[in-house]
Formats: C-alpha cells, structure tokens, sequence
C-alpha cells in the first residue's frame, strides 16, 4: 500500500514536471544561429574599434597631460625669439633693410583692441572659444568635403594649433607632425587659458616681411604701434596669416584689399561687426616701402661675413655699412636703364679707402639673386690690358715709347685687332687708347706672360690665371670685385686697396661689437708706374675707346669685350671713386652690339656724374718721376759710368779708366801695334783680336760713329724700338737693371 503510493506521487510529480517542461518549451523561443562570415568580422571590428578608441583616448589623454607638464611657462614662452634681428643701415644711419624676425613690442591681451582679435578669431578660428585645441567639426567637415570634392584635405588648423606649430614644430605636411601639433595644442589647451593663447598667437604669429607679432606688423605696415589699429587695419593683418608673401600690402596692395574684404565678411557673418558698419580697406594709410630690392646683393655679401667679424650671439644687431643710399640709386637706374635686352648687368664702385658705395648683383633681385658683382667669373677683355702695360711700364717702357703695330705670330698665335687694320709705328699711349692687340701681345712677349700674371696677382686677382700668349687680351676670367679693386688700386697711386662693406656693428642699446679697422697699406708699384698707367688709361677715356664714359672732368678707365660679344666691361676712376661695370649674359651667349665701350662705358657715366657731383675736380698725377737707371743715356746704361772704362775723346784720343772727362785730361799716345794695353773691363774681346785697346763695336759706341742698336730707332732690324731717355749727368755705377729684349719675340 505504502509502496503503491509511494509510485503514485512520483508519477504525479513526473507528470508535472513533464508538464512544466512542455509549457516552457513551448513559450521559449528558438535558439539563433551563431554568427559567421561578415557578421562575425563586422562585430569584431565594432568591439575592437571600442578598445582602441578607448586605449587611444587614455593614451591621448596622457600625451596630453605629459605634453603639458613639459610645456614652458607663460613667462618664457613670451620671452623666446626665433632668431636674431638685424637692421642693416648705410653710411649716413638710414635704415635700409632690416633682416630677420621682427617681434616689435609685446603688447598684453588687455591692451590688444578687441578688433584686432576678433578679425584674427573670425579668419582663422571662429569656434576658438568652444573647442579644446583641436575642432573635431571643423575636422569633420574638412574629411566630408574631401571626400565629395577633390579629395584633398582643407586647412584644419586652430589657432591653438597654429601656435603649436609656430613655437615648437616645423611646416612639414606629415601625419606625424599633424599628430604632434595636436597633442601640443591639446596641451596648451589644458595649461593656459583662452586668452593666453590668443595673446601668445598674436604676439608669434609671422605677418610676412620678417614682421611677428601685430605690433611689428602694424609698425612695418602703417608705421604705429597695435595699440592703434583701426578694423580696417586689423583686417589687412588678420588676412596676411593664411599668405603672407601674397597679401602683403608691400608687395600687392589690391591682394591685401581683397583679402581684407574677406575679413570684413566673415566679422559681419559672426555679428563681430554691425552689418550696417561700412569699412573700406582702401582707404587705409600703408606706409611706404622706399628700401630697393637692389640693397640685397650688397647685404647677401656683407652679412655673411659677420660670422668672423662678431662673437655668436642671437641679440638683435645693427650692422652699420659704407653704402650710399643715393649712390645705389643711381647705379640701379644706370644698370636697367643701359642693359641691353636679355642681358645681365652688374656695378661695383668703391671709395678711396675700399669702401663698397653701390653693388648691383644683376638688374633684378627678386627675379634672380645671384650676385653678378662678387660672384661671377667672366672674362674682362682688354681692360686685362691694364696687367700687360704695367708690367711693360715696370720693366722699362714710359707713355711715349714707341712700339709698333704689325701683325704677329706668337707660338703660333697670331693676334689681330678689333678694326683688322694696322699702324705701325705709334707709341704705347696710343697703343693702350685704342686697344692695339698686336702691341699688348708683344709686349706681353717680351716681359713674359708670367710677370703679367704675377702682376694681375700683385693687384689683387684672385682667380686662376692663364700663361698662353691669348691670355694678354683678357682670355682667364676674373671677378668684376677683383678687377674694380685693381683699379682702385691704380687710383690710389698704386697702393692696395682692400674692399669692405661693414663700418662697425652695435647692440640694440648701442654697445660695440665690432668696428672697421683700415687694412695696412702696401705699395704694389712704383709711383712712376702708377702714374704711367694713369696717364694711358686717362688718353684711353679721352681720345680712345672709353670715349662714352667722359663726364665732364678726368676719367681714367679701359674698355673690355670679349669674343662674339659675349661680355662687355668698362672699369675706370674719377676724383677717389673707382667703379667696375660687366654686361653679359648668364648662359654666356651673344649679346648683339654689346661693346665695352658702348652700355658699359655708358652706364658707367651715368653713375658717376652722380656719384662724384658733390666732390672737388682732381686732376690725375701723370708726371712720370723716373728712376735714375731710366734717366742714363743708353750706352751709359749698358757699360756704366765713363770713369770705369777706356773710351775715345772728341779728338780720338783714348782716354784710360779714372781720368774721367775734365778739361785737365792729358792724351794718351798710342805706344805701337805690339804695346798691348789692358784691355776695358767692360769689352768682350773679339775674335780675330789685332792688339787695339777696344774693339770696333765699343769704338763705335763709344764715339758715336754708327748705330750700336742696329736698326731705325735703337732696335734692330724688324725687332722691338724704345727710345732713349733724355740724357743726364753720370752716376755713380750701379747693379743693371732689368731690361726689355729686344731681340725677336719669344716665348717666355
């Protein structure tokens, strides 16, 4: 019984639970199928974007933190520059350029009109007051616009990033330095307020023209301080941020305005302005901009050399120069305005002293800043010639020696001048005026072509120099620096002249770093010399091929052109300004006509009637002051003094050594064919010796009796002639000097 029951409640309770079973079935629902292929893929990539963004977002965050904790201060931020400032002024204190980052004067957020800072927010940031350093919308819309547009990414950067950039990063358009200027952003977000940004960006910021800040824009722009800009003002300035070399006002004046429009615009788009505000850009007040590019090519080669002249520092500088501001004018205008078209034209002019008065690198240097004057090596043609007749000059020739202008053939070159004619005998002044070929090709024969080279170093060439016959025309290129300081040399009666452009550099408190001292001069010729080749370069300007470049008192300079017209030169000096002037083309091509005694000889005038306006009329020092050798009568000059030989009276008595020429001489009888006397120091005895005291040359020298030099003129026969100085009293025997051959011309 017991055990019946016992069946009968669990079969009750297993017919229950069955039931329960079967009522929750059929109220479950059915079972999904797992996930599999995209599905699968797709809610990976859901979940695992969750975890990066998450990890990303904690990595960010302590970027940020990090980046922030080793930002510099707010008090050294506003105390770092970028670099040195330096203002650069000529020799009467006017400032010409001024070189480097500008920052002007700090201005303090209370104190930047409210104008000036909402033109800048509304150009380049306007959600600057919402968004934590980075605009995630701006952002959002520039990927949006990239996608349906060109695919290109537009600006995205905020202010808070644009100071990022501008303090610690460089411009370089990578996604790591976009990265980095984003955390930093971030960062300066998180240590400064709102309004310290915005003071430091626009404080920073680069306005172009070497201008950061408002204050050194404003300055530079509208010379006056931020403090007082007008919103047509700021506008310009706000709109230089996104280009600086194009809006400039300096350099496009209706760019500026344009952009200064679109400022005004946006201002009145964001109710920064009343829209019924009428603001005209136009009428804004710029200041003029009276610094020539030209000034550039004389800095570009002055500047450099401060890294010797000072001690490395990064203090604001002022470089103080010898350049003229009137001078650089006029020899920019004479450049471009005697330039043949295509051409290059390049000008240095010097004082005295070397000071560098203008330099003109090339006719202009924004289109090219190469600097023609220092820099390029061309080849100056005859005004070469100078090195070749100081050399003649040097070794014996005067102005008035006679040379002669024949064809010649030298190792088998074979000159021929400019006219194709020939003068035969004329002296070395008209040989230099008129640029004879042949002659400066003999004479650089006979004194070598090495001592012209030597002489070219002596003066100050720097380049390599050839030794071929060709070289005596200007064939070996130079420096128009080098050639113009040679000149000056010249001019300065041979003494050497040392080119320089920086008079003295000084702090912004004006403390002396450094001040020219005048470099030790040295005598490079004899005065004589100096005064031989003045006296041909001033006929070479007179009455020669430099005839272009008179101006009204003495000019002493030399043409130069080189072949198929390719380079055309004029160097020359009047009262203590030495100037150099070169045309040509950079590709070394033909220039149609170009003459150095055409544009350049006169550009070269054009300058100098300017130059030289306010300075006394010098006349040239042309005397030639002789040395004592060169003033001895010829045959003294080979044999000595009279005292130191036989020689044959008026009466021909044969006078013995130390008797000398006095009214108290006695004869001297002859004791015979077979009394032998000692023969003369100075003879050579000849062959076919019959006992005569003297040969018949000596005799014949000695008396007069026939031409000892053989030949017209004291040369030989077809060879070189010099004539004889003028005669003066014996002098005492002194060591020959070194004369000129006169034998047939030879290779040195």
């Amino acid at each position: 019984m017991r055990h019946n029951l016992r069946r009968q409640m669990t079969a009750g309770w297993m017919a229950k639970r069955g039931s329960r079973r079967r009522a929750a079935a059929r109220t479950r629902k059915p079972e999904k199928a797992p996930l599999r292929g995209w599905r699968l893929w797709l809610r990976r990539a859901v979940f695992a974007g969750v975890a990066l963004s998450l990890l990303g977002a904690v990595f960010l965050g302590f970027a940020v933190i990090f980046a922030a904790r080793s930002l510099p201060s707010f008090a050294e931020l506003k105390a770092t520059q970028n670099a040195q400032t330096i203002v650069v002024r000529a020799r009467d204190g006017t400032e010409i350029v001024e070189l480097g980052p500008s920052f002007g004067k700090w201005i303090d957020r209370k104190d930047i009109p409210q104008n000036m800072k909402n033109a800048m927010i509304a150009v380049e940031d306007r959600r600057f007051y919402s968004h934590p350093g980075v605009d995630p919308y701006g952002l959002g819309r520039a990927f949006y616009d990239a996608a349906t547009d060109d695919g290109r990414i537009s600006a995205t950067s905020t202010i808070s990033q644009q100071l990022a950039r501008n303090l610690f990063l460089n411009s370089n358009r990578t996604l790591d330095r976009k990265m980095r200027e984003a955390v930093l952003a971030m960062a300066l977000e998180w240590k400064f307020s709102k309004d310290e940004i915005l003071e430091l960006y626009l404080n920073k910021v680069y306005f172009g023209g070497g201008a950061y800040g408002i204050d050194s824009a404003s300055r530079k722009f509208f010379s006056h301080p931020a403090t007082e800009l007008s919103t047509g003002e700021a506008a310009i300035i706000a709109g230089l941020v996104k280009a600086p070399s194009r809006y400039s006002p300096t350099a496009d004046v209706q760019a500026a305005v344009d952009r200064a429009q679109v400022v005004l615009r946006l201002m009145k788009e964001q109710e920064m302005i009343d829209p019924s505000v009428s603001v005209d850009p136009t009428a804004v007040k710029l200041k003029q901009d009276t610094a020539r590019n030209s000034v550039r090519y004389f800095t570009d080669w002055a500047l450099p050399q401060l890294d010797l002249l000072l001690p490395e520092t990064n203090e604001p500088i002022e470089v103080w120069t010898t350049l003229d501001v009137g001078m650089q004018r006029a020899a920019e205008t004479a450049i471009s305005a005697n330039t043949p078209d295509g051409a290059q034209g390049a000008l240095v002019s010097l004082d005295r002293d070397g000071a560098i008065l203008a330099m003109i690198g090339g006719t202009d240097y924004v289109e090219t800043n190469y600097n023609r004057a220092t820099d390029a090596v061309r080849q100056p043609g005859s005004s070469w010639k100078l090195f070749v007749y100081m050399a003649a000059l040097e070794a014996g020739y005067n102005p008035g020696s006679m040379v002669k202008d024949v064809p010649v053939t030298i190792d088998g070159w074979s000159p021929r001048n400019s006219g194709g004619g020939y003068a035969g005998d004329i002296d070395v002044r008209t040989a230099f005026a008129y640029s004879k070929n042949t002659v400066a090709a003999q004479l650089g024969n006979e004194v070598g072509f090495g001592t012209v080279a030597s002489m070219a170093k002596r003066f100050g060439i720097t380049t390599p120099i050839q030794t071929f016959p060709s070289m005596v025309l200007g064939t070996s290129e130079t420096r128009l620096i080098d050639m113009t300081r040679a000149f000056g040399a010249v001019s300065a009666g041979g003494r050497s002249v040392e080119p320089y452009g920086i008079v003295k550099v000084t702090t912004a408190d004006g403390e002396t770093l450094y001040e020219h001292e005048q470099a030790r001069s040295t005598q490079l010729v004899p005065e004589y010399v100096a005064a031989g080749i003045t006296d041909l370069l001033q006929t070479a300007v007179s009455t020669g091929t430099g005839r272009a470049a008179q101006i009204g008192r003495p000019v002493a300079g030399k043409t130069g052109t080189t072949s198929s017209n390719k380079d055309g030169y004029f160097v020359g000096f009047s009262s203590g300004i030495t100037t150099g002037v070169w045309m040509g083309r950079d590709d070394n091509g033909r220039v149609p006509g170009l003459q150095g005694g055409r544009a350049p000889a006169q550009a070269f005038a054009a300058f100098m009637r300017f130059a030289v306006k306010d300075r006394p009329v010098e006349q040239f020092n042309t005397e030639l002051k002789l040395p004592e050798w060169q003033l001895e009568p010829d045959d003294e000059f080979y044999f000595g003094d009279p005292d130191d030989y036989y020689y044959i009276d008026e009466q021909g008595n044969l006078i013995e050594p130390g008797q000398g020429r006095g009214s108290d001489q006695q004869p001297v009888e002859p004791q015979g064919e077979g009394d032998v006397m000692d023969r003369p120091r100075n003879r050579t005895p000849a062959q076919g010796d019959n006992g005569q005291a003297a040969s018949d040359d000596f005799l014949d020298r000695a008396t007069g009796g026939g031409n000892p030099r053989g030949g017209p003129g004291g040369g030989p026969s077809g060879g070189q002639a010099r004539p004889s100085p003028p005669p003066a009293q014996p002098q005492p025997p002194r060591p020959m000097p070194t004369r000129i051959p006169t034998e047939a011309p030879r290779q040195q």
